[in-house]
């Protein structure tokens, strides 16, 4: 699923030239904002867990995996 958007990202960028302005090939953008996206995904599964919540009915975000963060040492 990830590849086919990631593809679909990748020839939207090229349709657009919005390549051009970095002068980077468009697989490279698709792959950075595919990224970014599941890093986000990541960092959303972290917060609800932080905060003791479950993730909504429907959404693919899990709570498997994702350690809360570490607090802060205080000095």
């Amino acid at each position: 699923m990830i590849t086919e958007f990631r593809k679909g990202l990748e020839h939207l960028i090229n349709r657009n030239s919005q390549e051009n302005n970095s002068d980077t090939p468009d697989f490279i953008l698709a792959e950075y904002l595919t990224d970014c996206l599941i890093a986000f995904d990541k960092s959303v599964v972290a917060r609800e867990n932080w905060y003791g919540r479950t993730r909504r009915q429907g959404s693919k975000l899990t709570l498997k995996d994702v350690p809360p963060p570490q607090e802060a040492n205080m000095i």
